[in-house]
């Protein structure tokens, strides 16, 4: 076990599969984000049953999605996705503070891999991550800090209407900017390293590294306009049509 964490492969391949986790946590959390933009063509944005039950009748597409995430599964779920997050995070800063050790000076960020790392992303991984890693913070104390940590620690004031957080949030156009430059950020994080971690794990033949680089742009293009439309989406509805 301790080789793992001494090895270059070994060191490797822990940063691939938390990274794989990061893009689970991304594609789920996205998804529930995106039922508010589906409720604003069936008429259900802002619908939220008076009653607090789980799964009330009442309630819009994207309030039940938050529900799903209140349940016991997802509720383990999440905190081990997001922990794997928190690994990759962790483990991406001790490995370039090794690096720059290692070549005695600040150099750019190195893609441990056979390829060529000739695109920008992968010479910029480093500062791309301090961005969304910065900006996830930011938007934790602006929906997590106001529904899950209130429900499952006890801590500040529970919002159980996640329409009004939304529009509070994205209600300046100035915010929707700021989160479009970091769903940028993350763009280019993804799209780089999405094929990076599949080819550290083995698929690093030629035929396969241009399959993972097309699924990776589809992948981090997907996740980049799912969390733009719902920011956009809500910005509309707290000022024309609310």
């Amino acid at each position: 076990m301790a080789t793992i964490f001494k090895s270059s492969i070994g060191k490797k391949l822990v940063q691939s599969i938390s990274g794989l986790f990061l893009i689970l946590f991304l594609l789920l959390h996205g998804t529930i984000n995106f039922f508010s933009v589906i409720d604003s063509f069936t008429g259900k944005f802002g619908a939220v049953a008076v009653d607090e039950k789980l799964f009330s009748a009442g309630d819009g597409l994207f309030k039940l999605g938050c529900d799903f995430m209140s349940t016991p599964v997802i509720s383990i779920m999440v905190p081990v996705l997001a922990l794997g997050f928190l690994i990759h995070i962790a483990w991406a800063t001790w490995l370039t503070a090794g690096n720059i050790k290692a070549r005695g000076g600040v150099k750019r960020y190195e893609v441990a891999s056979k390829a060529k790392a000739d695109s920008w992303e992968s010479k910029n991984m480093l500062v791309l991550g301090i961005i969304v890693l910065g900006f996830i913070f930011f938007h934790l104390s602006h929906f997590w800090a106001k529904m899950q940590l209130p429900e499952m620690f006890g801590v500040g004031t529970y919002v159980d209407d996640p329409y009004l957080l939304l529009c509070a949030t994205f209600k300046g156009w100035w915010m929707v900017v700021l989160y479009i430059i970091w769903f940028g950020a993350l763009w280019f994080h993804l799209n780089h390293g999405f094929w990076s971690a599949f080819q550290t794990l083995g698929w690093n033949n030629q035929i396969w590294i241009k399959r993972l680089k097309v699924i990776s742009f589809i992948a981090s293009t997907l996740i980049f306009v799912i969390f733009a439309s719902v920011a956009i989406n809500a910005c509309l509805q707290a000022n024309l049509w609310m």
